[in-house]
């Protein structure tokens, strides 16, 4: 999964555009120039030739720090970093080093700032976008906790439409246009206009119909923790390979009885086991309740439900009678 071209943007305050791209330029030994047009943009060409953004954004509550206080400001604080195409093992590390960079410099996410993860849409079919959009759906409740989405973006990130996700799995489409028109049906007006309000949701299907023929995911806050926008991108493209790779997904919610042990278990499935995304999981448990490590809790629960569905079923209670002296595999 780690061979998908990707873009991020950024969304933060603090600083200015300007300060922005002086920032980034340093950090990756080159200049910054101002681009202007309708985005008042600066642009920093590192040297192996890619562009990296500094933006503005009209969702943006301006602020800055003053004697320890946030206070308003103007709309020169309106920054949104949008990255060149990235490659997550040749470039994660960079991305991290300039946020580091950004933060470092007086920048920060306030609650009206996200971040945007656009997925290459190459090789996606009507198979893999019905798989998206139904991985999607199934989790809405847990990724929107587990992410902490500020309700002044909500509006910016909707869940799912019930109604499109019902269309979908009831027409079955058998072609991308199918698709598209089953997106699109519920607006009225022109479908190429780049603020399209079908645009607005966590999986966003209006870049990959009228855009630059990406799967954008809008469901993260803004933040300059480089460990937080790591552990999004790789959820992101984890997100993408399931939907490619899946034969098929349930749209069909997912029952959490224990959230962090259910989002444990995704997550392994999709791909973040060992060491190296320790922390990426640790950044997507931390707002879930539960027990990671037990599903009905701890020891003494997992025992409890035991007995409780021995008797249920006749069986006799006893823990010898559980396999590893009463810890079932499902259970850990």
């Amino acid at each position: 999964m780690f061979t998908r071209k990707f873009g991020v943007e950024v969304e933060f305050t603090g600083i200015t555009r300007k300060q922005a791209a002086e920032t980034a330029a340093a950090y990756l030994n080159t200049t910054a120039a101002y681009a202007g047009g309708y985005y008042e943009a600066y642009e920093v060409r590192a040297p192996d030739g890619r562009a990296w953004k500094f933006m503005y954004d009209g969702s943006i509550h301006c602020q800055r720090k003053e004697n320890r206080r946030l206070i308003s400001t103007d709309s020169q604080y309106s920054v949104e970093m949008v990255t060149p195409i990235l490659r997550y093992r040749e470039d994660i590390d960079t991305l991290q080093g300039l946020v580091r960079r950004l933060r470092k410099a007086g920048g920060f996410a306030n609650s009206s700032c996200g971040i945007h993860i656009h997925l290459d849409g190459a090789q996606h079919t009507v198979r893999s976008i019905r798989n998206f959009i139904n991985i999607i759906a199934s989790h809405n409740d847990l990724f929107y906790k587990a992410l902490q989405i500020a309700p002044e973006r909500v509006r910016y990130c909707q869940k799912m439409d019930l109604w499109l996700v019902e269309q979908m799995n009831r027409v079955k489409p058998e072609t991308l246009k199918q698709i598209e028109d089953i997106w699109y049906e519920k607006y009225a007006g022109n479908r190429s206009g780049h603020y399209h309000n079908s645009r607005y949701h966590f999986l966003n299907l209006h870049s990959f119909f009228h855009g630059n023929h990406t799967v954008e995911l809008r469901g993260f806050n803004g933040t300059l923790h480089a460990g937080k926008v790591r552990a999004y991108v790789v959820f992101a493209l984890a997100l993408d390979h399931q939907a490619l790779t899946q034969k098929s997904a349930r749209y069909h919610k997912v029952q959490e009885e224990n959230e962090k042990f259910a989002m444990r278990v995704y997550l392994n499935r999709i791909g973040f086991i060992g060491d190296e995304f320790k922390s990426c999981r640790e950044h997507l448990y931390k707002h879930l309740d539960g027990n990671a490590a037990w599903r009905y809790g701890s020891r003494e629960n997992v025992r409890s439900h035991i007995g409780i569905h021995n008797q249920v079923n006749g069986e006799s209670s006893n823990a010898e009678n559980t396999d590893n002296g009463g810890n079932s595999s499902e259970d850990r």
